[in-house]
């Protein structure tokens, strides 16, 4: 058989190449340059530590030396481990069949390329870093003595040192990447620098990947399509009516609630995946808030504002274009969270006007609230306001780079190996298109909610939180309620989000569907992907429920749409935006929604 011949490959033209060259420097001289200049324009000296992470790692290094004796011990298991490492290596080096020590994790996509597997070297480079950071994961885990919150953070930025010491994230270390720079003699490295560059200047000094084709998607023409009108709207939201597509509908308008932190289209991507389109054609006449994207004009804004202008503006609203008083509601995240808060603050002022309220993976105890907690302490809350009382809000890049880091092999580091190892464009991807599309948050409402909510865990206290001065209080809705929470969120961690189940008065059919905090949610029927799990009783524990809960193949929605048309009041005929007393403002997406972070 004759030997495959290697495809004669162009070798990279020097011309080209010591002209990008010049232009990379060029550019990162002029970046340097403007980085040093916002240094000195600044007042002070940059906090060293803005994440608060020295204290935390003091106290779990002091700790660790009381106890030399389980120190000792952790070494030894790890020298241990790297013995069975180096038998198993030697076997395969012979030629004999030997298992190995450790693998990935299930969905860790690091190591996919085959040399991982096939190569001795690289395999070995893999299993060495996979038992270390097990390794140092574990020991720090093991530490006694230190209060959760501690605890908490040493592990969080332990699991983030790990992550970003993967073999995959260099060069010399990762056999995908070898290859190209090999292959291309270098291309790739060149290209990578030149998407480092272009990110440097597109966050004007900070890096901002780039998670996607953003030129592949526009608003109103591939994403958040589905036909509706703009027909209200207050300073911090419009409000969306969709057009509707059968004959019949609900007689109770349905109301959308998404949060602010996110942009509302998560819920209408693309007409394959869009819960909006798809609650239109179960016959609901939906309505949606569109948040603002806040400016500094917006900065005393607060969560009270945010249930005026939002929620109780849309009812209001509501009812003036369809005629009907009732309705029902869905909350989606912090969009729930206000969803809590107002049915609490209709019930003292003895407004019934919602009829049934839908949770989707929100947080009312914060107690444990999941890893976001980690950025949110006195110190750094204090840099926090500081930071807000000069810009008059948060930036969304620093709420997304928080969301981020929950994840970051999948939205940080896999995007460092394809961007700038490897050279590569992002791929277009509607759901990190809508990702990248941060939104700013008012100072005066984001500092309240993160005060008395995750730090001070005042809204499960009845009485605790007052509200246009009104004194709310969980436990005195009485509203019947659909709870959706996601098996894998690491924004609201399921077992946190099942405490509302045990505040409620009313009625409370609690429904658990695999994956996260999105795919969890946007998980249309069609997809037939990610199971959801039902029970019949509430118990007190979320471990008990589970237990009892019987386990369905594919989406919630179903689930939903029959739960929620027990509520819709009967059918009538549809209603079409403008037909009532609310003149059409736009068509939809609106305006609101196309305002960037950046603009």
């Amino acid at each position: 058989m004759a030997e495959q011949q290697t495809p004669d490959r162009e070798p990279p033209d020097p011309v080209e190449m010591s002209r990008s060259m010049a232009e990379i420097a060029e550019r990162s001289q002029r970046l340097v340059a403007e980085f040093v200049g916002r240094q000195k324009a600044g007042d002070g000296v940059p906090n060293p530590d803005p994440l608060n992470i020295g204290d935390a790692f003091m106290e779990m290094t002091a700790r660790m030396m009381a106890d030399p004796a389980k120190v000792m011990q952790a070494q030894m298991n790890l020298w241990n481990d790297y013995m069975k490492l180096w038998q198993s290596t030697t076997q395969r080096l012979v030629g004999e069949p030997a298992e190995p020590v450790i693998e990935p994790e299930a969905g860790d996509r690091r190591f996919t390329h085959e040399s991982w597997d096939e190569n001795h070297l690289f395999d070995f480079i893999k299993q060495s870093y996979l038992l270390t950071a097990r390794w140092m994961q574990s020991t720090v885990r093991d530490v006694e003595g230190m209060d959760d919150k501690t605890a908490q953070k040493v592990d969080f930025y332990t699991r983030q040192f790990a992550d970003a010491m993967a073999p995959s994230n260099f060069v010399m270390t990762n056999p995908e990447v070898l290859s190209a720079t090999i292959e291309s003699g270098g291309e790739n490295l060149v290209k990578g620098l030149k998407n480092l560059l272009d990110d440097l200047e597109r966050g004007k000094g900070r890096l901002d990947i780039k998670m996607t084709d953003t030129e592949a998607f526009e608003l109103g023409r591939n994403v958040a399509v589905t036909p509706g009108k703009v027909v209200h709207q207050t300073d911090l939201m419009q409000l969306i009516q969709y057009q509707p597509t059968t004959d019949k509908v609900y007689k109770r308008p349905l109301l959308i609630i998404p949060p602010w932190i996110n942009k509302y289209y998560i819920l209408d991507l693309r007409e394959k995946n869009s819960f909006i389109k798809w609650a239109v054609a179960q016959g609901f006449t939906v309505f949606i808030v569109s948040w603002v994207n806040p400016d500094e004009t917006l900065a005393a804004k607060t969560f009270e504002d945010y249930m005026t202008e939002g929620p109780l503006a849309a009812l209001d609203a509501m009812e003036k274009a369809t005629g009907e008083r009732e309705a029902n509601v869905i909350g989606y995240c912090l969009g729930g969270t206000l969803l809590a808060c107002t049915l609490a603050y209709m019930k003292a002022e003895k407004d019934d006007r919602v009829k049934s309220a839908t949770f989707l993976a929100v947080l009312t105890d914060f107690e444990e609230a999941g890893e976001l907690s980690v950025f949110i302490d006195e110190e750094q809350l204090t840099a926090l306001e500081q930071k807000m009382q000069e810009q008059g809000y948060l930036e969304g890049a620093h709420m997304a780079t928080s969301f981020n880091m929950l994840r970051a092999n999948d939205l940080i580091w896999s995007f460092v190996v394809n961007n700038y190892l490897l050279g590569k464009d992002p791929f277009p991807f509607d759901l990190l298109y809508w990702n990248s599309d941060s939104t700013r948050l008012p100072a005066a409402m984001h500092i309240y909610y993160l005060r008395k909510m995750y730090q001070e865990n005042l809204l499960v206290q009845p009485g605790g939180l007052t509200l246009n001065g009104v004194a709310i209080d969980l436990t005195t809705i009485e509203t019947p309620a659909f709870m959706l929470s996601t098996k894998e969120d690491h924004i609201a961690p399921w077992k946190s989000t099942y405490a509302l189940t045990r505040l409620l008065s009313g009625p409370v059919k609690f429904v658990l569907a695999a994956a996260g905090h999105i795919a969890g949610v946007v998980n249309p029927p069609a997809a037939d992907k990610y199971s959801h799990w039902t029970g019949t009783k509430n118990p007190e524990s979320p471990d008990d429920w589970l237990a009892g809960a019987k386990e369905h193949p594919g989406s919630w929605w179903p689930v939903w749409a029959k739960w929620a048309g027990r509520h819709g009041g009967g059918k009538v005929e549809a209603r079409v935006p403008g037909d009532g007393k609310l003149e059409i403002i736009e068509d939809a997406p609106g305006s609101y929604v196309k305002v960037r972070a950046q603009d």
